[in-house]
């Protein structure tokens, strides 16, 4: 299962650590887990959230609760076809690792 520190995710997602903290505090259910030295960990699911929420907000311009509403609609949307779901899941998890690995072979061409 991937795994990312806040600024991997800050990279894939483009959205800013202080916006991310902020949804964490603000967002039920958006909760990436911490290592022991109180670092954030962030699983491809919460990538998936933070997606959905910049899109949601900076996209469709919807409020931080509608956002959450949102969200919770979502979730019971995908109760009820998770085949779909966990294939897309799949596929973007996959797509995430093919990030890393491009960003790090880029930076050992260029030393």
């Amino acid at each position: 299962m991937a795994q990312y520190s806040i600024g991997q995710v800050e990279k894939i997602t483009g959205v800013k650590p202080h916006v991310l903290r902020y949804w964490e505090e603000t967002v039920p259910g958006f909760a990436p887990r911490k290592d022991y030295s109180g670092r954030r960990i962030y699983s491809q699911r919460d990538v998936e959230i933070i997606l959905r929420l910049k899109y949601l907000i900076y996209e469709k311009k919807f409020t931080i609760e509608g956002a959450k509403n949102q969200l919770i609609e979502d979730a019971e949307r995908i109760q009820r076809s998770p085949d779909a779901v966990i294939e897309l899941r799949k596929i973007r998890a996959e797509l995430s690792e093919l990030f890393f690995e491009l960003q790090k072979s880029r930076s050992q061409e260029e030393n």
